[in-house]
């Protein structure tokens, strides 16, 4: 068994940093729906702009809201308007063909890559 990317989000900005929430990650519905991301899922959320790397949990957010909300302790280090990548993991014994989305800077869905 290999641990295999399942689902990415490139390029998303945080639109809230909220250190007085529990933590977690709140990721737009549509844009979790488009790559396979579910309520509770753990998750590698990687800060482009200061290299943090952090594991987390996806509270699913409004569909097509736009948000993308750093909660609890991990508000400490990722700020609002941060680049970042989301990424989900999946343990098998094939290959994963993995759903991976660009957003652009307002994190609407742009293109399957």
């Amino acid at each position: 068994m290999r641990w295999f990317l399942r689902s990415k989000i490139h390029n998303a900005t945080v639109t809230e940093s909220r250190e007085d929430y529990e933590g977690s990650i709140t990721v737009d519905g549509a844009l979790a729906e488009k790559v396979g991301f579910q309520d509770g899922e753990k998750v590698l959320v990687v800060d482009a702009n200061n290299g943090e790397r952090l594991e987390t949990y996806i509270i699913l957010g409004k569909k097509n809201s736009g948000t993308i909300r750093i909660n609890g302790a991990a508000a400490k280090k990722i700020k609002k308007g941060h680049k970042m990548g989301i990424f989900g993991f999946e343990l098998s014994n094939r290959k994963v063909e993995a759903r991976k989305i660009l957003v652009d800077a307002r994190n609407r869905f742009v293109r399957f890559i």
